[in-house]
């Protein structure tokens, strides 16, 4: 009987599960997921759980349940340091694998553009760890707020200035602004209208999601500026220092509060040649997403910037549709024969935004409609339920967002610092 081969998958979002997921019965191959988590989540909606709208647990899960019935799967906890091609091994933080086939989809990290201040001094938006610790931040400063007498102060703390107006910063705005309109005077009678301060949008291109339609820029933009969101657009966040952000136009914002949802980069890894990383340090493969200048690597996702596709020379949306497509494409080529093998090719599904309560705005394909409000943001509802991992968190997440669509309210507003102790 011929001996199955170890693949090394390191990563385990959207791309990274889905693979294993695809050949975790195969017998052909044994598995081994890397992971520096012992749980999958759910990005798209990190953003509730930064705000209070959301349990950590609703968008999580551990790997360990979601692969038990994967019989040619094994799960090991490690931060990925360095590969060594040469030899087909990886060094973790905790030892050693070799691999056969590695298949990187280490996804992307926040992308400060070099700027010290804003990695030290603002509050990154990329991991459930970062969720916690802004919502942490809000819930302290909004407390500490009700405690001074210093107007100016105070509106420091309550000031918050989202720098990215993608996705991310849209949605983040919008629910940080239904906070400000539905939550805060309930919660927080100490604080006069007057007092909460404000919530701005800042980003460097000319239009809010600028990689979606005029139509969704627009109805966008509206719908934010009636929320009381004030967007400054074509300006860039220059610096960030004693409590003041300041703007590429001269601008400056007192507030304590920068959350920084302006880009990522792919995470980069010892070992690797200069010349296999092109823009956003993504690695560069193939159509058949082979890592350029190696026999046995690929990469996939955030990680991956494929070529051979005429309709994205600059590389794929990092986003999680092409991650998944990816995934199932190379997992299928490797079930067959090399001669047999498909190259990638990008199935455009269309792109979705949420504002607020009933707000929400959608692209086709190739924008060749667009829908916005209430059939927009139930679109946007029904995706995200369905692309959570297992059955126990989408029935959570559909109560929960049933919840606050009745009360305009959620009670996941807590505080929780836990000691860390030596493991």
């Amino acid at each position: 009987m011929k001996e199955k081969q170890t693949i090394v998958v390191v990563g385990g979002g959207f791309a990274g599960l889905e693979f294993v997921k695809r050949l975790g019965n195969s017998s052909k191959y044994e598995l081994i997921l890397v992971d520096c988590n012992n749980y999958n989540f759910f990005p798209p909606l990190i953003y509730q759980v930064s705000t209070g709208f959301m349990e950590p647990s609703a968008i999580s899960y551990p790997f360990r349940k979601i692969l038990r019935d994967k019989k040619s799967v094994r799960f090991r906890l490690g931060a990925m340091i360095k590969v060594v091609p040469s030899e087909n091994k990886i060094i973790l933080n905790n030892g050693v694998i070799k691999y056969d086939i590695l298949v990187m989809a280490t996804g992307a990290e926040t992308n400060f553009f070099g700027n010290k201040n804003i990695e030290e001094r603002s509050l990154p938006m990329k991991t459930i760890s970062d969720a916690l610790s802004l919502r942490n931040v809000i819930l302290t400063r909004l407390d500490r707020a009700t405690r001074l007498s210093d107007k100016e102060e105070r509106k420091k703390l309550l000031t918050f200035v989202v720098a990215g107006a993608g996705p991310t910063g849209v949605e983040l705005s919008g629910i940080l602004a239904e906070m400000r309109s539905f939550i805060l005077r309930k919660d927080y009678p100490e604080l006069s209208k007057e007092d909460l301060g404000d919530i701005y949008v800042i980003d460097g291109q000319d239009a809010v999601l600028a990689p979606m339609s005029k139509q969704s820029q627009n109805y966008t933009h509206a719908e934010l500026s009636k929320l009381n969101v004030k967007i400054r657009l074509n300006t860039l966040v220059k610096d960030f220092k004693n409590e003041t952000v300041y703007l590429s136009d001269g601008g400056e914002i007192p507030t304590k509060n920068l959350i920084w949802a302006a880009g990522v980069s792919a995470k980069t890894f010892e070992g690797f040649s200069e010349d296999s990383y092109g823009k956003g340090k993504r690695l560069k493969t193939n159509a058949f997403n082979l890592v350029s200048g190696y026999s046995t690597i690929y990469a996939l996702g955030d990680s991956a910037l494929v070529s051979g596709d005429e309709h994205y020379p600059e590389g794929h949306p990092q986003l999680a549709q092409p991650a998944l497509q990816q995934a199932k494409n190379l997992a299928y080529n490797l079930s067959l024969d090399s001669s047999d093998w498909k190259p990638f090719s990008y199935k455009d599904k269309g792109s979705l935004a949420i504002i607020g309560r009933n707000k929400a705005v959608m692209d086709s394909p190739k924008q060749k409609y667009f829908l916005k409000g209430f059939s927009a943001w139930f679109i946007w509802i029904f995706v995200h339920i369905m692309g959570l991992v297992n059955f126990k968190n989408k029935l959570r997440t559909l109560y929960n967002w049933i919840g606050y669509y009745i009360y305009k309210d959620q009670s996941f507003r807590m505080i929780i610092k836990p000691n860390e102790r030596k493991q």
